[in-house]
């Protein structure tokens, strides 16, 4: 074979080799970019909330029908959990600042109080709903999608305005937030625009028409109101969320956030309605333990302010998501654990873990992990200590939990600052050998990460 031969194959070989590696990624593209929107399992056919004849899904409850716009507006900011985000520790509500930290730097929250100069006093109507719907502020520069626009995208306009209503009738608050610490590329906003023209449908709500006005009330609530999606739904390689695992759980600002799909075992599937309705509504369900770090914020500033009807819809809705199992999650043990301290762990734990669990924590929560002083400190049943990773045990040691709730008050201090990252490992192994299905390894490495990410 000639030379010329020679090249003109080796050619021919390359621009093979790359198509097939361009098609390679043409697929993985559209798999991301094509994936399900958040109520596709549901099938069925959906329509635009002026061609469907049943009960409206959107808006207030019934009980608030006749209430004013800025007390509508307060019901669904509530709904839609704009305080948790929008609040820094110990700072004014809705003035902004709490600290997002991601992979990739450092987000913070803004002001969203009637402020002209810090917050969004100078935000007309469609400002806010462009803010709202398309991911951009009132100059037209993107959002970062922590602001959960590819859900809020969803809610009327009618909702969004009574929201705006509430905002604006705050106490104006000038606070400065500090500035972003995101490394390159990710500071490079412009890139936000195409992220949202990829992932961000900018439609509103479309009932179904084949499904109960609860159905539709609760997918309302949950998708575009609640987002729950946004932290319980893993995310695709572009930070989007992965809807073919819808509700299976993910990892956001170093918590768990728990597999909620109807999964027997590793998810919500053997709860009852009411058991569900009951965490919800007060954080804290009998056998299936208290909410923590960011659901016991959300309960605190959102859900237990929902009447019983949305809290219920809401469950109506959670229990059609299809179930996926996370592997890593056994079922949880619901048996107390031995009254006597001599037993209840397989040889081998941790005696550092037990002595410090003696020390500080046998008091409240019991040997037998069911608490005679409280019921929110009852540890058996819990998804947490049954929780191999025990992320959430060593969250909850470290920055503690105290927070009212409409049947008593959730007061478990912090250790963070007491407690070595060697010592939250240790009591976080031994809670979950003694109280959970299988026993955690968490190291002391990851326990400093976790503080990190707090």
């Amino acid at each position: 074979m000639s030379r010329l031969s020679r090249l003109g194959a080796a050619t021919r070989y390359t621009i093979i080799g790359f198509g097939a590696v361009a098609g390679v990624l043409l697929v993985v593209f559209l798999w991301v970019v094509l994936g399900p929107g958040p109520t596709d399992f549901a099938g069925g056919e959906r329509v635009a909330l002026s061609a469907y004849h049943g009960a409206d899904p959107t808006g207030v409850p019934p009980e608030l029908a006749r209430a004013s716009l800025v007390r509508r507006g307060e019901y669904l900011a509530r709904a839609a959990d704009c305080q948790a985000c929008h609040t820094a520790k110990g700072g004014v509500p809705y003035a902004g600042g709490l600290a997002f930290v991601l992979p990739f730097g450092t987000l913070y929250s803004v002001n969203i109080t009637p402020d002209k100069d810090t917050g969004i006093g100078s935000f007309s109507d469609a400002a806010f709903l462009n803010a709202l719907h398309k991911g951009v502020d009132d100059k037209g520069v993107p959002l970062y999608p922590a602001m959960p626009y590819a859900s809020y995208t969803g809610m009327t306009d009618a909702d969004a305005l009574a929201i705006k209503a509430y905002l604006f009738s705050l106490k104006p608050v000038h606070a400065e937030v500090p500035d972003n610490t995101l490394f390159f590329p990710f500071n490079q906003r412009w890139l936000m625009s195409v992220w949202s023209f990829l992932f961000n449908p900018d439609r509103r709500f479309e009932p179904n028409t084949q499904r109960s006005a609860q159905w539709n009330r609760g997918a309302y609530l949950a998708e575009a109101m609640a987002h729950c999606g946004e932290c319980h739904t893993p995310r695709n390689l572009a930070f989007a969320l992965d809807n073919r695992s819808k509700f299976s759980g993910a990892v956001q600002t170093g918590w768990r956030a728990y597999n909620i799909t109807s999964d027997r075992d590793s998810g919500v599937g053997a709860w009852r309605d009411g058991e569900l309705a009951q965490y919800l509504a007060s954080g804290h369900a009998e056998g299936r333990g208290t909410a923590a770090g960011p659901m016991g914020e959300a309960v605190a500033a959102s859900f237990r302010y929902l009447t019983q009807g949305d809290i219920a819809a809401m469950v109506a809705y959670l229990r059609t998501v299809p179930a996926v199992a996370s592997s890593d999650l056994p079922a949880p043990k619901v048996s107390p654990a031995p009254a006597s301290h001599r037993q209840g762990v397989a040889a081998g734990y941790d005696a550092q873990g037990k002595a410090i669990f003696a020390g500080a924590c046998a008091s409240c929560h019991d040997w037998t992990g069911v608490s005679a002083l409280s019921r929110f400190a009852t540890l058996t049943g819990a998804r947490a200590v049954n929780d191999p990773t025990a992320t959430n045990v060593a969250q909850i040691v470290i920055s503690g939990e105290v927070r009212g709730t409409p049947h008593g008050k959730v007061f478990m201090p912090s250790f963070g600052h007491a407690f070595s990252d060697t010592e939250v490992a240790a009591v976080a192994n031994y809670v979950t050998a003694r109280f959970g299905a299988r026993a955690s390894s968490i190291t002391a490495r990851e326990v400093s990460t976790l503080r990190q990410a707090e």
